[in-house]
């Protein structure tokens, strides 16, 4: 019987998911890049480091244009270099040329979720600056459905499920990417 998360080739592309806050990207990644063998690595991260302040203090700060511009200058970053698991920020999909340089350097993958799931997901969170409003889970519906459209464009959909644990969810989306091509080099055997 094959263990779950054998490697079964090299990664030749990166591999990026996309979707709302609280679809998994960060959890769901990081036991994908494991499971593949590879780094995972997480734009908003990387620009809270570069920036020494949380997303919500840049948003606060500097507004969201000026985030968004850093948020491309890291993708077109993280994408040129060696394949990895990549997560981004909920809007990060939404702009075309982040899904130009996604498309072209590697394989988008929407982690498509409810809104009942994302909402139990976040409603705790205060980490979240879009959703600071008078009504947080109205706020996150119309985000959903504003975002929907852009987040179909991805290359592979994977429907999260609550009932699986964060490792069968990384199975489930590294099992709908097996039949990207290119994706993965073969090792021999």
């Amino acid at each position: 019987m094959q263990q779950t998360g054998q490697k079964t080739g090299r990664l030749r592309k990166s591999i990026v998911l996309v979707g709302m806050m609280g679809a998994g990207k960060t959890a769901v990644g990081t036991a994908l890049a494991r499971q593949l063998g590879v780094a995972f690595l997480d734009s908003d991260e990387e620009i809270v480091r570069a920036a020494q302040m949380s997303v919500a203090e840049i948003f606060a700060r500097d507004g969201e244009p000026f985030f968004r511009a850093r948020e491309s200058e890291v993708i077109e970053r993280l994408m040129s270099g060696p394949p990895a698991v990549v997560s981004t920020g909920g809007g990060a999909f939404l702009f075309e040329n982040n899904r130009e340089t996604i498309g072209r350097m590697g394989v988008s993958v929407w982690l498509r979720a409810d809104l009942d799931l994302l909402w139990n997901r976040v409603k705790h969170k205060n980490t979240r600056p879009l959703l600071r409003t008078s009504d947080p889970k109205a706020t996150l519906r119309d985000l959903l459905a504003a975002r929907e459209p852009s987040y179909g464009l991805a290359q592979v959909v994977v429907d999260a499920e609550p009932a699986l644990s964060v490792e069968e969810m990384a199975t489930k989306v590294a099992q709908a990417l097996k039949g990207v091509p290119g994706l993965m080099e073969e090792e021999e055997t």
